[in-house]
């Protein structure tokens, strides 16, 4: 069912509105609208212009907060007044920067250590001392990296001729590594011939100790070392944040709080008026919230409060909210998928539950397979509040219950006698048909049934609109009615062998109520008293109005014809079962049980979701666009709270 709004004005002090938003609305479900946008009517109004105090503070109580791996589970400390809850989130804040600078200083030296280590990495191979090295005074040295092609160049051709010794360090695809050796006399021409060779050097620092291989391993050991210090330091963190977690738990759920009810502001409106500043806040309740609202604040003298039931006293339609039975509630997330109901509409979420869950049972009936259907959709919904899992449950039950009706578990067929049909084999004969498929026919009737209820919640639904023409000269309306009520009874009358109406009244039951559909439109003009005239000409509304009438009786036979999926569906469960038990080898008395398992939780997943899409084809197509516009807007109130049940 759809719940009753009211649109109610609120004002007060200007200074008042945290006060009022803290002890009455945060307890309540209010969806706020701009008090500039629906009080235009309304003189000397201005926005509210203030930066939220607790935006900030609540962004560091929220990381901290994520930070910890348990917080869904920490008992919030309720004893923290706000002062002491900036206090504690700076002080955090502190410390946390502090610990957060020291590991930044150990990256930095991380990332020091790293870049040394690439320069020491190629010469790891060289057996020297770098000290040593780097302290030569008779001996010229040179560290550095040569193109490859060059460097086989220079051992062909020119090695040979140099007083020069190179010793290779690590090589790549494109490079080789090392360090040449030379005389001071002849380094002026050695460094002029690799020169001509694109020798590049690399320069090395004198801060290594022992071969190049020790000292990059003294690199890597120092690297580890700092990493065991961010480790400490995380660790420190964490310890710090726990030891704190109740009260930062309790300090970012209470700002929050104020933090959402401070941005209420922007939906607020200021008034000045003599020498007073107020503020504004208007949006829609619920009935019963608006009663409660009221009863709490009737000994309040600085809140005033005015309930709209004029509709043109404000802007746009109202909300929509549903609430329903929890055994109907998931199905109303198929209600959210095609449009929730404007608040003139009914609600067909407890239809949709009824038929849903019924065609679905027809369709897949076996005990068995409804019963895992019935027992893991109510599991998951219990635990995961998954509204598919609680739809499939439900029609879990209907399939179970079907399947007693079809006598089959799991697909065997001799276990259960069926308490009505197997739906394979039961035939029935009928005039000019021949032999059909009982539930062939069942289906088709019971399609019948279902178009009639949704005419009738058409005219229901019209209405409430106050919708002349769609109440009663509509394809889906009392004309519309009448003619397939007509076509319904001829049908069963024929069908049952019993005699039909006279032509005359044949004609009557059928021409009628067609030629109010065909001249819905000036006949709802006439009775409305309306003065407009039609959009186009009486020869062109004529042509216009054949093919629509062509068109309603085509959807009338189409739609109704439709139902004879369930029908089908029912019939090919039973034969693709049959088809799982003779590839497992039941037909031989000895049938292969993981087969028939596996089988089973095939036809039950695979199947299952073909039916389920299928019947929810049948809702929306044959059923809602009969009576149904989803055209409503969803009720968001500013907070999620739970309603105030105590007021």
């Amino acid at each position: 069912m759809i719940v009753k709004m009211k649109f109610i004005n609120i004002s007060g002090p200007r200074n008042d509105i945290d006060r009022v938003t803290d002890q009455y609305l945060s307890r309540y479900e209010i969806q706020l609208e701009s008090a500039l946008s629906e009080l235009k009517t309304v003189e000397n109004l201005r926005p509210f212009v203030e930066i939220n105090p607790y935006r900030d503070v609540l962004a560091k109580a929220t990381q901290f907060v994520s930070y910890l791996p348990n917080a869904d589970t920490v008992t919030p400390d309720s004893s923290l007044g706000l002062d002491d809850m900036f206090e504690l989130v700076r002080n955090a804040s502190a410390d946390y920067e502090d610990l957060q600078q020291k590991k930044e200083k150990c990256k930095n030296k991380i990332e020091q250590l790293r870049t040394k280590q690439q320069i020491i990495a190629p010469f790891r191979p060289l057996e020297c001392d770098l000290h040593q090295v780097l302290s030569y005074r008779f001996i010229t040295y040179r560290f550095g990296r040569i193109a490859v092609e060059h460097y086989h160049k220079m051992l062909k051709y020119l090695m040979d001729d140099l007083g020069a010794i190179f010793v290779e360090g690590e090589r790549d695809e494109s490079f080789v590594y090392g360090a040449y050796f030379v005389s001071p006399g002849e380094a002026k021409k050695v460094d002029a011939v690799f020169r001509s060779l694109h020798f590049e050097r690399i320069e090395l620092k004198d801060e290594f100790e022992g071969t190049p291989a020790y000292a990059y391993q003294e690199l890597e050991r120092e690297i580890a070392r700092v990493n065991v210090e961010m480790n400490d330091l995380d660790k420190e963190a964490g310890e710090m944040l726990s030891d704190r977690a109740a009260q930062l738990v309790a300090a970012k759920n209470r700002l929050e709080e104020l933090s959402n009810n401070f941005d209420v502001r922007k939906m607020a409106a200021r008034m000045d008026e003599n020498q007073e500043d107020y503020y504004i806040l208007c949006g829609w309740m619920a009935e019963d919230d608006v009663d409660r609202f009221l009863e709490e604040i009737k000994d309040d003298d600085k809140v005033f409060v005015v309930v709209e039931d004029d509709h043109d006293a404000y802007f746009g339609e109202p909300p929509t909210k549903l609430e329903n039975p929890k055994l109907f509630k998931p199905f109303e997330m198929f209600i959210q998928m095609y449009g929730l109901p404007a608040h003139n509409e009914m609600d067909p979420t407890v239809f949709v539950g009824l038929t849903y869950s019924f065609i679905f049972g027809v369709m897949f009936g076996d005990v068995g397979q409804g019963l895992l259907l019935l027992i893991g959709g109510a599991l998951i919904y219990h635990f995961k509040k998954i509204p598919l899992a609680g739809i499939i449950s439900t029609a879990g039950f209907f399939s179970t219950i079907f399947g007693f009706m079809f006598g089959s578990i799991f697909g065997f067929e001799d276990v259960l006698k069926p308490l009505w049909i197997r739906p394979i084999d039961h035939m029935t004969t009928l005039p000019f048909l021949g032999k059909l498929n009982t539930v062939f026919i069942v289906a088709v009737a019971f399609g019948m049934f279902l178009i009639i209820v949704a005419m009738i919640l058409h005219i229901i639904n019209a209405a409430k609109s106050k919708d002349v023409e769609g109440t009663w000269f509509d394809a889906n309306g009392v004309a519309g009615l009448v003619f397939y009520l007509a076509v319904v009874v001829t049908i069963v009358l024929f069908m049952t062998g019993n005699p039909l109406p006279g032509g005359i009244v044949m004609g009557v039951m059928f021409g009628v109520p067609l030629l109010l559909i065909f001249l819905k439109e000036p006949l709802a003009r006439r009775i409305e008293k309306r003065a407009d005239k039609m959009e186009t000409g009486p020869g062109m509304y004529v042509v216009q109005g054949f093919f629509e009438m062509f068109e309603t009786l085509l959807s009338y036979f189409s739609n109704t014809i439709s139902f004879i999926r369930i029908g089908a569906f029912a019939v090919s469960h039973a034969a693709i079962m049959e088809v799982v038990l003779q590839l497992a080898g039941a037909e031989s008395g000895h049938p292969n049980w993981i087969g028939v398992i596996f089988g089973n939780l095939f036809v039950c997943g695979f199947e299952g979701l073909i039916v389920g899409i299928q019947v929810l084809r049948l809702e929306y197509y044959e059923m809602f666009s009969r009576f149904y516009s989803g055209s409503g807007r969803a009720f968001n109130p500013y907070t999620k709270k739970k309603k105030n049940k105590q007021a």
